[in-house]
């Protein structure tokens, strides 16, 4: 005979909420961060939001994002988005078994972000086409800003919002 376990209601509805919790704030990270980037770039350099885009294509598809069609800027802004929602799911998974997390929105939201910046530009842009960038503290200081204020700052109150209802 065989026996079908259910999952208790009340678990179901903490990872649904969990999973809607993350859909939405993650939307709102990567939202932040991308229009944090295009009016950065923007700023320094008068660069459009679509060069923006394809350059973060470009880490998948090389010097081709740059010729390439209407698809390219799609890809890039799918890839910030597949980023952003790593980091967040990442984020709400640490958050509970890290304590000194619940302490301080403000800390969280600095280390958090400047772990943003040393996996990105150590682990993850090294892995990609785009070519090595030189380090520059100022543009490096301005990125962790960046990131910190657009992802660490949501997902620390956002977290600590959830995981105590």
């Amino acid at each position: 005979m065989t026996t079908i376990q259910t999952v208790p209601e009340h678990r179901r509805y903490a990872e649904g909420s969990m999973l809607k919790t993350i859909a939405w704030v993650g939307l709102l990270a990567g939202t932040l961060d991308i229009l944090a980037a295009f009016i950065q770039v923007y700023i320094a350099r008068g660069t459009s939001p679509e060069i923006v885009l394809r350059f973060i294509a470009s880490g998948a598809f090389g010097k081709v994002a740059f010729s390439g069609g209407w698809q390219m800027p799609l890809a890039g802004l799918l890839f910030q988005y597949i980023i952003a929602y790593s980091f967040t799911t990442l984020f709400f998974l640490l958050y509970p078994s890290i304590k000194i997390m619940s302490k301080s929105i403000a800390a969280t939201a600095i280390v958090y972000g400047i772990f943003i910046y040393v996996v990105m530009n150590m682990v993850v842009l090294p892995l990609t086409r785009i070519p090595a960038i030189t380090f520059h503290l100022d543009k490096a200081l301005l990125a962790s800003g960046i990131l910190i204020v657009a992802i660490g700052l949501p997902l620390s109150i956002f977290a600590r919002k959830f995981y105590r209802s």
